[in-house]
């Protein structure tokens, strides 16, 4: 999957350059404005590899038929103006990732579902520490949050077991889920990964920090902060990686592995929002 990484000022080159190291089949572009300085990264501060630009319109014509992902840190209305002459249909169109120069948010913005912007949003969202946009009716419309901990080289057959054990028991089908979210302690942990593949779910890791500074209301565990020096894992992923998330049930230990289930209250929602 060829990306593109596409940004016109210094603050997007500082994200990106961080999200291309981490993204082996990224290619890095740059208005021809950013400074080299802006490129260099790392102790060594070696610089990145980019090409550079001179009018975002004609970069993007130049690669739309070429790369499968095209992920830009620019304002969306710039992103829209140059990707619409472009667009034919949903099945063709490459995935187009919008960020918000600060790594706040990522947005899903074309081809979400099909074209695997969705997955995209939230695979850079892991990488940056963003807040995933996902608007795709068949998406946005799920409400219920996994979180997930559990022990490192755990098999993806045991956690999925875990996970239908414990959906299950409180009545919840799968399809109901939006996604499975852990701590990002566990971001390289391969079981974790093909687990949430299997059940076709996306995978959030909620940032360390988060979890740390976090004010709600979840069970703190010595035995976890030990191991990951965290507070917990799977009740504050459930619930911070949603919006208005509430408790459907607290931790469960399944075989070792711990789960947790959080639902999300749409906005229009009669009952009163709890605030994140």
């Amino acid at each position: 999957m060829r990306t593109a990484l596409i940004t016109l000022s210094d603050a997007g080159a500082r994200l990106f350059v961080a999200v291309a190291a981490r993204i082996p089949e990224a290619k890095l572009f740059v208005h021809e404005s950013i400074g080299a300085g802006t490129l260099r990264s790392g102790p060594s501060r070696k610089t990145a590899k980019a090409e550079r630009f001179a009018k975002i319109t004609e970069l993007t014509r130049s690669l739309f038929g070429l790369y499968d992902n095209l992920v830009y840190a620019a304002p969306c209305g710039v992103v829209v103006r140059a990707v619409s002459p472009l667009i034919r249909n949903k099945y063709d169109d490459p995935a187009v990732v919008v960020l918000d120069v600060g790594g706040r948010w990522v947005i899903s913005l074309l081809s979400g579902h099909e074209g695997g912007a969705n997955d995209l949003a939230f695979r850079i969202a892991n990488l940056t520490g963003a807040e995933p946009v996902i608007t795709t009716t068949t998406e946005a419309m799920k409400s219920v949050i996994v979180g997930i901990g559990c022990r490192r080289s755990t098999p993806a057959e045991q956690i999925v077991a875990a996970v239908n054990e414990v959906l299950t028991a409180e009545g919840i089908a799968v399809e109901e889920v939006r996604l499975m979210a852990s701590a990002d302690v566990k971001a390289n942990e391969q079981g974790l990964m093909e687990a949430a593949g299997m059940l076709g779910l996306p995978l959030r890791f909620i940032s360390s920090t988060e979890i740390t500074e976090s004010k709600r209301d979840f069970s703190r565990s010595d035995f976890v902060s030990r191991k990951v020096n965290l507070p917990a894992v799977a009740e504050p992923a459930a619930l911070i990686a949603g919006r208005r998330t509430t408790f459907i049930c607290r931790k469960k230990i399944v075989g070792g592995i711990t789960v947790s289930l959080a639902r999300e209250k749409f906005s229009w929602s009669e009952s009163a929002p709890e605030g994140r």
